[in-house]
C-alpha cells in the first residue's frame, strides 16, 4: 500500500511539474513582430492635466524609439478639449513638441475647440497644424487603418 501511495504521489508531482518546466524551456516572449512595411498611430489628447500631457508625449517618444518600429512609424497627435493646453505658448511643452515634430510627428489641433472656447490661434505655437474637428480626424484616420491610441 505504501508503495502504491508513493507511486501515486510521484505521478501527480510529475504531472504538475511538467508544465512549469515546459514554460521555462520555451522561447521567451519578446513582443509582437513588426512584419509590416509601415505603421500609423493617432494619439488622442483631450486632457489638460500636465501629468497626462507629459505621459502622452512620453508614450509617443517611446513608440518612436521602439526598435521594432524604427523607420516604419508615422504618428499624429490630435488635440482637442482641455488638451489644448499642450499647444499654448504659455505652457512648458514647446521643446518636447519641437523634438517630436523633428522626428516626423504631425501636431494637430481641433478648430472646433478653438471656436467653442474663443481661443485665438496666435496664443498657440506657430508650428502646429489645424483640423476642422478632432472627431472627424479620429474617424477618418480609423478608417484609413491608423491605430487609435488614447493614453
Amino acid at each position: 500500500m505504501k508503495k502504491l501511495s508513493i507511486l501515486l504521489i510521484l505521478v501527480v508531482l510529475a504531472i504538475l511539474i511538467k508544465p512549469a518546466i515546459a514554460q521555462q524551456l520555451a522561447t521567451p516572449f519578446t513582443g509582437a513582430k513588426a512584419s509590416l512595411k509601415n505603421y500609423k498611430a493617432l494619439y488622442v489628447l483631450n486632457n489638460g492635466d500636465e501629468k497626462k500631457i507629459s505621459g502622452t508625449l512620453r508614450n509617443i517618444k517611446n513608440a518612436l524609439e521602439d526598435p521594432r518600429l524604427k523607420g516604419k512609424l508615422e504618428i499624429e497627435l490630435i488635440v482637442f478639449g482641455d488638451g489644448v493646453k499642450v499647444y499654448e505658448k504659455t505652457g512648458t511643452f514647446e521643446q518636447t513638441l519641437k523634438d517630436l515634430q523633428a522626428k516626423g510627428v504631425i501636431l494637430a489641433q481641433c478648430e472646433n475647440t478653438l471656436k467653442e472656447r474663443h481661443i485665438d490661434k496666435s496664443t498657440l505655437f506657430p508650428f502646429i497644424s489645424f483640423v476642422p474637428s478632432a472627431n472627424g480626424e479620429i474617424i477618418i484616420r480609423q478608417y484609413q487603418g491608423w491605430a487609435i491610441v488614447h493614453p
